[in-house]
């Protein structure tokens, strides 16, 4: 894995692991100097823009309390003299896998991370049986508890990160799927339904939630708080941290990409329109795909025959326009002057 030093003041200098970050801006609340940006967290999650979740501005003093929040071990504080400092991620218990284990695979089958291989081979010792051992890439387990969840045997201890409430509102949810592809942990899906069954939108999977928000984050149209509640691991001087951190939702996202369109390509199908969770979230009629019968689209519309960009601040990032173009006619690109602050957006007049 590659560490990126994003600041350094003295001797004291900060890493980003790109890799193990999941995107859920942890560390963006615990910043004392709003010195960290997150967006464009549904994009990047889906593949759908090339950046990270995160960048890192000048005004980083080096301070470490962003490594000390984060869960997955992205961000690592180093100094000089190796000074050791507790944080949530070294906290953590490592999983293990005790003697009980029966190597059925279920672990393996569930992990949202793809961190846990077990191998089997026939006993030697002439019994119908067999032996082997369950491998647990560490440095990638984020700690869910998927794996102990569905042990048949009880066999596999995880210790979790954090507490913390999760809500929802199913009237602005647009169900786009942005949070169910960026969870890391699996913990939030669409139900399937028969002919005539009413489900609900979307549905948590509070055993295996670990609370980091990043689904909140990524929520283009405002649907998800996440809440942390409290730090369980034991570590020393929790309390700065708990003060920054807990009972606050999950940092809004800045406007860290742009839409960008090719006229000469599109075929002006209107797809991007109907699925924008922007526009669907304006009007019902729209959202049902009646495109004729909605006179403003406050996000995407298609003009003279060709899709256009109508309020290039109201979009949420999620990249679910570019992942239905059948031509790629739409994407994102980062965006080179960050938009820090919220801009107000515009009324949008709902139909009901």
């Amino acid at each position: 894995m590659m560490e990126v030093k994003v600041s350094q003041k003295d001797e004291r200098a900060l890493f980003y692991v790109p890799e193990k970050c999941i995107g859920c801006g942890t560390c963006v609340l615990a910043c004392p100097k709003d010195a960290i940006v997150i967006g464009s967290v549904g994009a990047v999650a889906r593949g759908e823009i090339d950046k990270d979740f995160v960048e890192f501005t000048e005004e980083c003093i080096t301070c470490g309390m962003c490594a000390r929040v984060c869960p997955t071990g992205a961000l690592v504080w180093k100094t000089e003299d190796e000074k050791k400092v507790d944080t949530v991620s070294g906290s953590l218990k490592t999983t293990s896998v005790s003697d009980k284990c029966v190597l059925c695979g279920l672990c393996e089958a569930v992990c949202p991370q793809g961190c846990i291989e077990v191998e089997r081979w026939f006993a030697n010792d002439g019994s119908a049986s067999v032996d082997g051992n369950v491998k647990i890439e560490q440095e990638f387990c984020i700690h869910c508890g998927w794996c102990a969840s569905v042990c048949p045997v009880d066999a596999i201890e995880v210790d979790k990160p954090f507490e913390g409430e999760w809500s929802w509102n199913e009237s602005l949810c647009q169900a786009c799927r942005t949070c169910v592809d960026v969870c890391p942990c699996n913990a939030l899906f669409n139900p399937d339904w028969g002919p005539g069954e009413v489900v609900e939108k979307i549905r948590h999977r509070v055993e295996v939630c670990i609370y980091c928000g990043a689904c909140a984050v990524a929520c283009p149209v405002k649907a998800i708080e996440v809440k942390k509640t409290k730090i369980l691991v034991d570590m020393d001087k929790k309390a700065p941290l708990e003060k920054r951190i807990l009972d606050v939702p999950a940092p809004e996202p800045s406007r860290t990409s742009i839409l960008k369109t090719n006229e000469d390509v599109c075929l002006g199908c209107n797809s991007c329109v109907v699925v924008c969770p922007v526009n669907a979230s304006s009007d019902p009629f729209l959202a049902a795909g009646h495109l004729n019968d909605t006179e403003r689209k406050p996000l995407l519309d298609v003009q003279n025959g060709v899709i256009a960009v109508v309020d290039q601040e109201l979009c949420g990032s999620c990249g679910t326009c570019s992942m239905i173009c059948p031509v790629n006619a739409i994407w994102l690109e980062r965006r080179e002057e960050v938009m820090h602050e919220e801009k107000e957006k515009p009324e949008i007049k709902v139909r009901v």
